[in-house]
């Protein structure tokens, strides 16, 4: 672990993410390199239960590599499904998607009928673009637990890189029936879904907007919409032909954004 840390340093690795046990969304770079810190050392006469909140507390400071090191001291302890999804996300936010995936492998050993463990195993297979791997997790963790919005948006974000949008479609607005500010609350932690190419963004953009659009929601609609063109989205077209619109097409603000058609951003 020494020698890992030393050399994570030297690759200034850094993500954001939710420190919610379950991965709910896409994670992105920091632009910024943590101040280095002397290592924490794990007390083990601690309880497995103190030790991991000094591991959460660690997480929180973006200490990764420490929090690891309780997460492990408590797991020798009290091994629980729960203790290994926080140290695969720890590894997630260091970049090591293959140690991340093989904690959550543990989670799912140790509770089979526990929807976060696959969860987040589909989301490590989402980041090795095996998104039909990915989606057979979600598949699982969905079953377990049906009407949780995050495991809906991130399948859905999986059958949107594979470019199956109607699919995505269904399963961004089960996602939105179930949590209608999911779609907001991703946008505002910056964990929205990684999108490879300006023309994907605005494809979601514009999907995301129809989402609004038709559950009547007028001013989020017209938000994404200017994103969708700010993106340089080529179908723009459609918002006059497709029905999802048609209330939209009667909002005077929606008349005078088309007249501005805002350019598509570099």
């Amino acid at each position: 672990m020494a020698r890992l840390r030393s050399l994570l340093v030297l690759c200034s690795a850094g993500l954001l993410l939710s420190a919610a046990p379950a991965l709910s969304q896409t994670v992105q770079p920091l632009t910024s390199v943590p101040t280095a810190q002397a290592p924490a050392i794990p007390d083990p006469n601690s309880s497995a239960a103190d030790l991991e909140k000094q591991g959460d507390a660690l997480r929180a400071e973006k200490r990764y590599l420490d929090s690891i090191d309780f997460y492990n001291v408590a797991l020798k302890k009290q091994p629980t499904a729960l203790l290994w999804n926080k140290e695969g996300m720890s590894y997630l936010l260091l970049q090591h998607p293959e140690k991340a995936g093989k904690c959550f492998e543990q989670a799912i050993k140790l509770e089979k009928n526990a929807p976060e463990g696959y969860n987040n195993r589909g989301y490590v297979e989402q980041m090795k673009e095996k998104y039909d791997k990915a989606i057979r997790d979600y598949s699982k963790a969905i079953k377990l637990r049906p009407d949780d919005a995050v495991f809906h948006y991130n399948m859905a974000s999986s059958y949107f890189s594979k470019h199956d949008y109607p699919t995505a479609a269904r399963e961004y607005r089960s996602a939105y029936g179930l949590d209608p500010d999911i779609f907001d609350r991703v946008s505002r932690t910056g964990f929205m879904v990684q999108t490879p190419s300006p023309e994907d963004r605005a494809a979601f953009s514009f999907l995301v907007a129809k989402i609004y659009a038709q559950a009547g929601d007028l001013d989020r609609s017209l938000e994404y919409l200017r994103k969708a063109m700010e993106n340089g989205y080529k179908n723009i077209k459609k918002v006059y032909t497709d029905s999802e619109f048609a209330t939209l097409r009667t909002d005077p603000r929606f008349e005078e954004l088309m007249a501005q058609r805002p350019q598509a951003i570099p």
